[in-house]
C-alpha cells in the first residue's frame, strides 16, 4: 500500500481471490461512522466521453466561429451590392480608412486567435518535434491572409490615397470551413468505433448477488453494480438476463444464448460443471453460477482490449502515407510561396494583361490569394486518413461477425493470402472427439486400465486426452468424480503424447512415433489394429504401461459442416489449401480425400509444421496457418497470418493474429474476404486523396485563370480541403455494409454447438 499526498491517492495491491473492490467500499464506509461514501470510479464510458466532449468542442467551435464568420462574410460579399448598406460600410473613419474595414477585423481577430487557437497550439507542437502537419499549413494560410488584411488597414489609416483591401473574410471563413470539416470528421470516425461501445454495452449494469449457508442453501439476494463482481462470487442469473461475468455453473439447467460473443446464433446448453461468458443471455432455466473472471479479465473485456489495440495498430501500408505526409507539407509550403512569387513576379514584369486583375485587388492581392490557396487545398488530411479509418471499420465489422482481426498488419497480410495450412483436429474437425473403440492386447480390468490412462491424461489441454478422461469417466462407480490417481513426472511430448508415472507404473499415452521414440515394440496385431482404425478415418492411440503396450484406444472426429464446401469456395478465391497434422498418415488422408484436399502432411512435430510453413513462404506464397491446438503454436507464429479457431486453447489463440470466435470454417473465408475489401477500400482512399490534391492543386494556384479566369478562393479551398477528409471517412465508413460472400449463404454451412 503507498500514498501519494500530492494527489491524495491511495493505491494498493491485494489478492483476488480473497477480496475485491466491494470489500474495500464496505470497509471504507464503515469506517467513521459512516461519515465517508465511497463509489467505483466509472470506467467504462470514458472512451465515449472522451469522443463526445471532442465532438462537442468542434461543434461549439464552430458555431462560436459562425457568430464571426458570417457578419463579415455579409459585409464583403452582399452588403457590398446594397447601396444604402455599402454606404455606411464605405464611410472614412481616419484617412482611407472605414467603417466596413474596421467591423471587420474587430469581428476577425477572435476567430483567428481564440476559435483557432487549436491549429497554432497543433502547429507549435509539430515544429517543435521537427515535423510539419496540417495545422502548420493552416496557421501559415490564414495569418498570411490576416496579417496582411491588418498590414493593409494600418495603412489605409495612415495614408490619405491608399484603397485598402483586406482578406479578413477569406481567414475567418477558412477557420469556419476547416473547423466544420474537423465537425464532420470526428462526428464520422465516431462511428468507426460503434463496434467497441457494442461490445462495452453487453456488460450488464447490475448483477444478483448470492450468500450461501454450509450445505449450499440461498441466505439472501442483494443487487450490485456488475463492477463490484468479484472472484468466487456466487451469482443467481434469471431466464432473459445478461450473465454477469465469466464463470461455471454450480446449480441449475438452462440454453445460452452466446451469439454476441461468437457469432453462434443456437443457444447452447449449461448445466452443472459448464463455464458461461459474462454478456451472453440466458433463456430459459433458472442458473447459479460461480465467478472465476471478472473486469479485465474476462472474455469480453479481453475482446474489447483486443479490438481496440487493433484499431489502434498501424497497418504497414500507412508507413507509405506518413513518409509521403512527412515530406508533403514543406513541399505545400515551397509550392504556396512558388505560385506567389510567380505570379507577383509575372504582375510586376507584366507578363500578363492587367485586365486580369480582379478590380477590387492588385496583382500582389491575386498572387497572395493563389499562394494561400494552394497552402490550404493541398493539406493531406484525407491522406492520413486513408488507412486508420478503414482499418478501424474492417477489424470492427470483424469483430461483429466473430472475426477478431488484430490490427492493420494482419489485415493486409491476410488479403495477400494464396495459401492456408489446415491443422485437422479441431480445425477441419468438429474439435470433440469421441473414443469408439478400445482394444486390450493384455489381460487387465478395463476400470484399471481406464485410471492409469485418465490419471495421465487429465493433465493435457489435447482434444483427443480430454475425450480420453470423458470416456474413462463411465468405467467408474461415481461418473461425476473428477478426481484421479496421482501423475507424477508427467512430461506433455507436443506432437506425440504424454508420459507419467502413476501409481508406481509408467504409464505412455500417444501416438506411434511416441512408442517407437521409447523403444516399445508394436506386434503385428496391434499394427493390424491400427491400420483398420486409420482406414476408418480414426486416430489410433496406444497406451503402454511399465515400457509393454497394454492397449490401443480409436477415436473419431467427425468433419465440420461444410468443410468440402470451404475448401472448394477457398479454390475458387485462388487459394490453395494444404493440411498438416500430427495425426497418423491414414487418418489425415482419408480425412484429406473428404474434404478435397490434395496435399497432406502427417505425424508433423510443431517444429515440423512451422518448418513446413517456412518452406511454403520460401516458394514464393503468402502463407495463412489455421489451428487450434498448443501444437500448432509455432506454426501459426511462422505463418504469415495465424488463424486460431476460437474454441481452442489459449496458446494458439495469443499466438494467432486473427481469431475466430465461432469453430466455423466459413470464417476462414469471411476473414479473407474482409481483408480484400478492406484494402480495396484503402486504395481507393489513396486514389481519392492523391487524385484531389494531383488535380486541386494546379486549379488553387491559377492553372486555369489564363483561359477562363477561373480562380479558387482560399476559403473555397478550404471546404474543398475539409470536404476530402470527410468523404475519405465516409468511404472507410461504407465498410460497415460489408456482407459475407453469397454463395456462403447458398452452402448452408451452419454452426458447431456442442451441448
Amino acid at each position: 500500500m503507498s500514498f501519494d499526498p500530492e494527489l491524495n491517492k491511495l493505491s494498493l495491491s491485494y489478492q483476488p481471490d480473497l477480496t475485491g473492490p466491494r470489500n474495500f467500499i464496505e470497509v471504507i464506509e464503515s469506517t467513521g461512522s459512516g461519515r465517508y461514501k465511497a463509489k467505483i470510479f466509472p470506467e467504462g464510458g470514458s472512451r465515449g466521453a472522451h469522443r463526445e466532449e471532442e465532438i462537442k468542442q468542434y461543434y461549439k467551435s464552430f458555431l462560436w466561429s459562425l457568430v464571426f464568420t458570417v457578419p463579415v462574410f455579409l459585409m464583403s460579399m452582399v452588403f457590398m451590392y446594397i447601396p444604402g448598406i455599402k454606404h455606411g460600410l464605405e464611410t472614412k473613419i481616419v484617412n482611407m480608412l472605414t467603417i466596413g474595414e474596421i467591423m471587420r477585423w474587430i469581428l476577425s481577430t477572435p476567430v483567428q486567435f481564440i476559435i483557432g487557437r487549436r491549429f497554432y497550439i497543433g502547429a507549435y507542437k509539430a515544429l517543435r518535434h521537427g515535423s510539419a502537419n496540417m495545422d502548420v499549413l493552416i496557421a501559415l494560410g490564414t495569418n498570411a491572409a490576416y496579417f496582411y488584411s491588418v498590414y493593409s488597414v494600418l495603412r489605409a489609416a495612415t495614408s490619405p490615397s491608399f484603397e485598402s483591401t483586406d482578406f479578413f473574410e477569406t481567414s475567418s471563413m477558412l477557420i469556419s470551413f476547416i473547423l466544420l470539416g474537423k465537425y464532420l470528421e470526428v462526428l464520422a470516425k465516431g462511428k468507426t468505433s460503434e463496434a467497441i461501445e457494442k461490445l462495452m454495452d453487453l456488460a450488464p449494469e447490475t448483477a444478483t448477488l448470492l450468500s450461501l449457508d454450509s450445505n449450499g442453501n440461498v441466505l439472501n439476494e442483494e443487487e450490485i453494480d456488475g463492477r463490484l463482481i468479484q472472484k468466487n462470487d456466487i451469482l443467481k442469473i434469471v431466464p432473459g438476463a445478461k450473465v454477469a461475468c465469466d464463470g461455471f455453473v454450480i446449480w441449475g439447467q438452462s440454453h445460452v444464448n452466446e451469439s454476441m460473443i461468437t457469432g453462434e446464433s443456437r443457444p447452447v446448453a449449461k448445466r452443472q460443471g459448464d463455464m458461461v461468458i459474462g454478456g451472453t443471455v440466458n433463456t430459459n432455466g433458472v442458473l447459479h453460477i460461480k465467478a472465476t473472471k471478472v473486469g479485465s479479465e474476462s472474455a469480453l473485456a479481453q475482446i474489447v482490449r483486443l479490438v481496440e489495440s487493433a484499431q489502434m495498430a498501424k497497418a504497414p501500408v500507412q508507413k507509405l502515407a506518413d513518409r509521403i505526409s512527412k515530406f508533403f507539407v514543406p513541399l505545400v509550403i515551397f509550392l504556396s510561396f512558388s505560385t506567389w512569387f510567380a505570379w507577383f513576379l509575372a504582375g510586376k514584369l507584366n507578363g500578363y494583361p492587367k485586365s486580369w486583375i480582379p478590380s477590387s485587388m492588385d496583382s500582389f492581392q491575386l498572387a497572395l490569394q493563389f499562394g494561400i490557396s494552394v497552402m490550404v487545398i493541398a493539406c493531406p488530411c484525407a491522406l492520413g486518413l486513408a488507412t486508420p479509418t478503414a482499418v478501424m471499420v474492417g477489424t470492427g465489422v470483424g469483430a461483429s461477425q466473430g472475426v477478431l482481426i488484430k490490427g492493420g498488419h494482419a489485415l493486409e497480410s491476410t488479403h495477400k493470402v494464396n495459401c492456408i495450412v489446415f491443422d485437422k483436429t479441431g480445425t477441419l474437425t468438429v474439435g470433440k472427439p469421441v473414443v469408439v473403440n478400445t482394444r486390450l492386447l493384455k489381460n487387465m480390468v478395463l476400470m484399471e486400465f481406464f485410471e492409469l490412462v485418465a490419471a495421465a491424461e487429465v493433465n493435457s489441454e489435447h482434444p483427443l486426452a480430454k475425450a480420453i478422461v470423458e470416456h474413462a469417466k463411465k468405467f467408474r462407480h461415481d461418473e461425476e468424480s473428477s478426481v484421479w490417481p496421482e501423475a507424477l513426472n508427467f512430461e506433455s511430448i507436443t506432437g506425440h503424447g504424454v508420459k507419467a508415472v502413476v501409481r508406481n507404473k509408467e504409464v505412455l499415452v500417444g501416438n506411434k512415433s511416441l512408442m517407437v521414440d521409447h523403444n516399445i515394440s508394436i506386434s503385428l496385431d496391434a499394427e493390424d489394429v491400427l491400420a483398420e482404425t486409420e482406414g476408418l478415418a480414426q486416430t489410433g492411440i496406444l497406451v503402454s504401461i511399465d515400457r509393454e503396450l497394454v492397449g490401443i484406444l480409436a477415436i473419431s472426429d467427425p468433419l465440420k459442416p461444410g468443410a468440402r464446401e470451404v475448401i472448394s469456395f477457398l479454390k475458387s478465391m485462388r487459394v490453395n489449401s494444404i493440411v498438416v497434422t500430427g495425426d497418423n498418415w491414414g487418418t489425415a488422408n482419408a480425412i484429406a480425400k473428404e474434404v478435397g484436399i490434395d496435399t497432406v502432411i502427417a505425424e508433423a512435430k510443431p517444429e515440423q509444421k512451422a518448418e513446413k510453413v517456412k518452406e511454403l513462404q520460401a516458394a514464393g506464397n503468402i502463407v495463412a496457418m489455421v489451428g487450434d491446438g498448443i501444437n500448432d503454436s509455432p506454426a501459426l507464429v511462422a505463418a504469415d497470418v495465424g488463424l486460431a479457431i476460437g474454441a481452442g486453447t489459449d496458446i494458439a489463440v495469443e499466438a494467432a493474429d486473427i481469431v475466430l470466435m465461432k469453430s466455423n470454417l466459413e470464417d476462414v473465408i469471411t476473414a479473407i474476404d474482409l481483408s480484400r475489401k478492406t484494402f480495396s477500400r484503402i486504395r481507393l482512399n489513396y486514389l481519392w486523396a492523391l487524385g484531389y490534391n494531383i488535380l486541386g492543386i494546379p486549379v488553387a494556384a491559377g492553372a486555369l485563370f489564363p483561359s477562363i479566369r477561373f480562380r479558387l478562393p482560399p476559403w473555397i479551398a478550404g471546404a474543398a480541403m475539409a470536404a476530402s477528409s470527410v468523404s475519405v471517412v465516409c468511404s472507410s465508413l461504407l465498410l460497415k455494409n460489408y456482407k459475407r460472400p453469397k454463395q456462403l449463404e447458398t452452402l448452408e454451412i451452419r454452426g458447431i454447438t456442442v451441448v
